[in-house]
């Protein structure tokens, strides 16, 4: 039985980039999950007898909204829905699904790298049919039908059992649980030399992988100890849990330090890798050296052709803004497209859709390639295992030989996070207040040659996109950039992005935040940055 229920609307529906994010209680009010599903379904059209894929990253409240967007699934008229076994479902294998299963679209459950448990976050997005996140004027859509929304329809039959492999009938659709695992893995092993790798393995070859209790641990252990015969224990902390375990799912150098110390260790293994909570992200360090994502982007990119997904070479190389230029100058030396876009992977979709790049990647840690339609941490760990296994070096002596060649771009992030969103607000107007003014002018001996608000023309679809970030250039190719991220659910986070040029090899071994002091000073001289916010040091720098 399909029922109609009468419903008032919330007025805090907006979704963002990732789609609508906010703590577990929000979401349990009455109604709000589903008040949230049927506005997305109000905006969608063609979709009866269609699939839909449904799938989260395990996180509290995952099961019980899972249930819900079934049921109302089924009283909406789709024809079937495919679910991940236990509601597990990584968000570049749910892109997977949706593209292999050429399926309507997708509900994802997840607050990608947020804390999960029952005060923590939680997260409802809609991916389309290329298997990427909903674009602007879909979210748009979404959000002006949560504001007059009067009504919900939703079936009546009981729980579908999510925990077993099985095909079933309820409420005049078909419901399929798959192996969240099987499909994803299978796209793996067309796009990277498995026997390369698994001989590397045998040869003694040491990583660790933390799944950080999050999505990607049964992929981890399927693939890199099943598959690739990596020894036992190679996947850590691999069974998901809906609190990850009470850890920050984030994989940074402030929530993955213990990696960090082991791999910096005296008897450090070879590799060290983590993902995120839904499975997007990427940390990687290699034996005595970390390897930010913007150098891990360039590094790829400029060795991908190493793997037999991507033999006959890159199309083009996309990042966000923020990131470092280091991949721009392994774009030029190949002679393909290079693109700066905001941040939000929905920007590299229309790119990846039209053919015009290969690889794409952000500084917060996502990258991802033309196989899906979502960054992919667990994807960004083959391809450099690939590199490893091939070139027969170090990940350090990879690292090395590409600064020698393409020069080092010295880069950090400064976050400052949960920030008064009235302070945030204020840094960031007053700042765009006075960027003409700023070229020209000297401060802690350098000249600033250029400041803007960064705005991106598509050249896909011709849309433009304002006030993606403020950027401040400076004479001799280094800059900050400043912006704020709505990933979070808690006031507002600054992010400040810090970036170094250096061409000669010797002096690439300086420390970071050394080489960065005079920008990162200059930054807080020009934003008035410690004013603002109150704080005296950022909450984490990676």
């Amino acid at each position: 039985m399909t029922r109609t229920v009468e419903t008032t609307p919330y007025d805090d529906q907006k979704p963002g980039t990732s789609g609508l994010r906010k703590k577990v209680p929000v979401f349990q009010q009455k109604n709000y999950a589903e008040n949230f599903i049927q506005s997305i379904f109000d905006a969608l059209e063609g979709f009866a007898g269609k699939e839909l894929v449904i799938g989260g990253d395990g996180r509290y409240f995952n099961r019980e909204v899972i249930q819900i967007a079934i049921r109302m699934a089924a009283a909406n008229g789709f024809g079937r829905v495919v679910v991940g076994k236990g509601g597990i479902l990584s968000t570049p294998a749910a892109s997977h699904l949706i593209r292999k299963r050429k399926a309507f679209g997708g509900i994802i459950l997840s607050a990608s790298h947020n804390p999960g448990g029952p005060h923590e976050d939680f997260g409802i997005k809609y991916n389309a049919d290329n298997g990427g996140p909903a674009p602007e004027k879909l979210t748009d859509a979404i959000f002006a039908n949560t504001r007059k929304i009067s009504s919900y329809r939703i079936a009546d039959f009981d729980p579908v059992d999510i925990d077993t492999i099985a095909t079933t009938e309820a409420g005049g659709m078909t419901v399929e649980i798959v192996d969240p695992v099987t499909d994803y893995a299978a796209l793996m092993e067309s796009l990277f030399d498995f026997d390369a790798i698994r001989r590397m393995f045998a040869g003694g070859f040491r990583m660790r992988f933390d799944a950080m209790h999050a999505v990607t641990g049964p992929y981890a252990k399927e693939i890199l100890e099943n598959r690739l015969g990596a020894p036992d224990g190679t996947a850590r902390n691999y069974h998901p849990l809906p609190d990850f375990g009470g850890h920050h799912p984030d994989p940074n150098l402030v929530h993955a330090k213990h990696l960090y110390d082991e791999m910096m260790g005296p008897d450090a293994p070879d590799f060290g890798a983590a993902s995120d909570g839904d499975g997007d992200r990427n940390l990687i360090i290699g034996k005595g050296i970390f390897i930010t994502p913007s150098d891990s982007l360039a590094m790829l990119a400029a060795n991908a052709h190493l793997a037999p997904g991507y033999q006959d070479g890159l199309k083009g190389i996309a990042r966000s803004m923020p990131t470092s230029g280091a991949a721009d100058r392994v774009a030029e030396k190949m002679g393909v497209g290079m693109y700066e876009t905001p941040t939000g992977w929905k920007f590299f979709g229309n790119l990846l859709d039209a053919g015009m790049a290969t690889i794409c990647g952000e500084e917060s840690a996502g990258t991802g390639s033309d196989h899906v339609r979502e960054k992919d941490g667990l994807w960004a760990v083959l391809l450099w295992l690939n590199i490893l296994a091939v070139r027969g070096e170090s990940a350090k002596d990879i690292v090395t030989k590409h600064w020698t060649t393409y020069g080092r771009n010295y880069y950090s992030r400064h976050d400052y996070e949960e920030v008064a969103t009235d302070r945030a607000n204020a840094l960031v107007g007053e700042l765009r207040a006075k960027l003409d003014a700023l070229p020209g002018t000297r401060v802690r001996g350098m000249t600033i040659a250029a400041a803007d608000d960064f705005a991106y023309h598509d050249p896909v679809d011709g849309s433009v996109s304002e006030h993606q970030g403020i950027r401040i250039l400076f004479e001799g190719g280094s800059r900050v950039v400043l912006r704020l991220s709505g990933t979070g659910t808690s006031g507002a986070t600054l992010r400040l992005y810090v970036e170094r040029y250096e061409p000669d090899p010797a002096r690439h071994d300086i420390d970071t935040q050394e080489a960065l002091a005079d920008l990162i000073g200059a930054a807080d001289d020009i934003a008035g940055i410690r004013g603002h916010t109150g704080r005296d040091a950022p909450s984490v720098i990676t």
